[in-house]
């Protein structure tokens, strides 16, 4: 482990919660919810606004609902939040080309290789004019925690929540981790940690103390011999710059079981083609299929056919996946359903549009394919026809707004921008030509010179920032 606080651990706060409150002035300082609104919905992230309820990630929404009934309850946008992913990723590279993407929100940087940090002072003036740069560019706020490793910066980043910074002195280490709850440490979820508080370990200073022998005797070798060592602030994992992609997928979960056989296999045919666009869209081709189907009753099935090589030709895709459904009993009904590709590589192998079926290429879908173009002609009509809420739209005489909700006919929508002050509220008829859905606009105005540009909190002369406020959270160093 270096003897230097070099590693950085970025964790945006509340990303999407926050991404929709500097989008809609009329959100801000009040409880948001983005997730799935549907029955069968979980919450994807909630603002600390809305965390205040008892409202956290995975959450059913309908459980969201009944403890905050009144939040902002909004459709993620998952491109827009990925393009100011991509804002906040480029500030994290122009410190160092050693950058660990963990999530759209969170990254580990190694300051040390960039030539960024090198001690203590200089990588907390690292972490300091980050927290700036994102805020200036982004109009949003991250957590930044400083120390020798990788396990230590993602401890000291969730202390700094939110929008603050923490740095753990190297020689600290043990320290500060002697107190802490068994979950703190990656790898100990709730199963581990219910195994170890029935053995009477609940803090990381009692995991350390058990020893290594009893963690394995309790654990298993691997993971006894991994949790001692963290246990005792021991983690040597470099920072890996390009994390290998094993897989690319996508899925579903339906507000109501699906009962016909047809409609699951349009389904299957329509993730299919989803998960090639994403597979092309990421320069990559596959070997494995795999089919997932959550059934009625809560029971997962997984099925998978590998090909001779990698493919990215969805006639290809679509027909193995329907080979695969051809082995599920789906009789009781289909709650969920996902279509993946595995085995990557990063070209094709052309011979493979002769596994298709009859050896049709990709310009002749199957008689299958075309039977069910109507049907997903039909459903893309009805997608096109629905205004989810939170999603951008604009009026030929009012301007840019957000749907606020939509039903029976009739959308309300908020007619506000990032920069603008809150704004007011009319109703339409869905079919009004005059209202038509929109791309997102920037959170922050591009045009504006720097000495205009939000800066938010101002950073002190020893890098930690002023929370909301004008509150010090406390949280510049431990």
């Amino acid at each position: 482990m270096r003897s230097a606080p070099t590693i950085l651990h970025l964790d945006m706060d509340a990303f999407f919660a926050s991404v929709e409150q500097a989008s809609k002035p009329s959100l801000r300082g009040k409880a948001v919810v983005v997730g799935g609104l549907g029955p069968r919905g979980v919450v994807a992230t909630a603002s600390y606004e809305a965390r205040l309820f008892g409202i956290r990630s995975a959450l059913p929404m309908a459980q969201a609902r009944r403890l905050a009934p009144n939040a902002a309850y909004l459709v993620p946008r998952f491109a827009f939040y990925r393009s100011i992913s991509d804002q906040v990723m480029g500030l994290l590279r122009a410190l160092s080309p050693l950058v660990e993407p963990l999530s759209l929100d969170e990254a580990f940087v190694d300051l040390e290789d960039g030539g960024a940090a090198w001690d203590e002072r200089s990588a907390r003036l690292a972490g300091a004019r980050l927290r700036a740069d994102i805020r200036a560019v982004t109009g949003l706020t991250g957590s930044v925690g400083l120390a020798a490793s990788k396990m230590l910066a993602k401890i000291a980043s969730e202390q700094a929540k939110p929008d603050g910074l923490v740095l753990i002195e190297p020689g600290r280490e043990r320290s500060l981790l002697a107190p802490l709850p068994v979950r703190t440490l990656p790898g100990v979820g709730p199963a581990t940690g219910d195994h170890l508080r029935r053995a009477g370990i609940h803090t990381i200073d009692e995991l350390a103390e058990a020893g290594e022998d009893e963690l394995v005797r309790l654990l298993g070798k691997a993971h006894g011999h991994a949790l001692y060592a963290m246990a005792l602030a021991r983690d040597e994992r470099p920072v890996v710059a390009e994390r290998e992609t094993k897989s690319v997928s996508v899925e579903d979960t339906y507000d109501v079981d699906i009962h016909d056989r047809v409609r699951v296999g349009t389904e299957v045919r329509r993730l299919a083609d989803r998960c090639v666009r994403r597979l092309r869209g990421a320069g990559l081709a596959g070997r494995t299929i795999v089919l997932k189907v959550r059934r009625y009753d809560f029971s997962t099935l997984t099925r998978s056919e590998t090909l001779r090589g990698p493919t990215d030709d969805p006639t290809v895709v679509r027909e193995a996946a329907a080979r695969l459904l051809g082995s599920v009993d789906t009789t009781g009904g289909v709650r969920l359903l996902g279509v993946g590709v595995s085995g990557l590589a990063d070209y094709t192998q052309e011979d493979l549009f002769a596994q298709a079926a009859g050896g049709r290429g990709e310009e002749s879908p199957g008689e299958e394919a075309q039977m069910a173009a109507p049907a997903e002609e039909e459903r893309r009509t009805s997608v096109e026809r629905s205004w989810p809420a939170g999603h951008d739209v604009r009026h030929t005489e009012y301007g840019h707004g957000w749907v606020q909700g939509s039903g029976l006919g009739r959308v309300t929508v908020r007619f506000e921008t990032p920069g603008s002050a809150v704004g007011r509220v009319r109703t339409f008829r869905t079919d009004d030509p005059a209202l038509q859905p929109a791309d997102p606009l920037p959170l922050v105005d591009r045009s504006l010179g720097e000495s205009e540009r939000p800066q938010g909190g101002a950073e002190t002369s020893d890098g930690s920032g002023a929370g909301p406020g004008g509150m010090d959270p406390g949280h510049s160093q431990v």
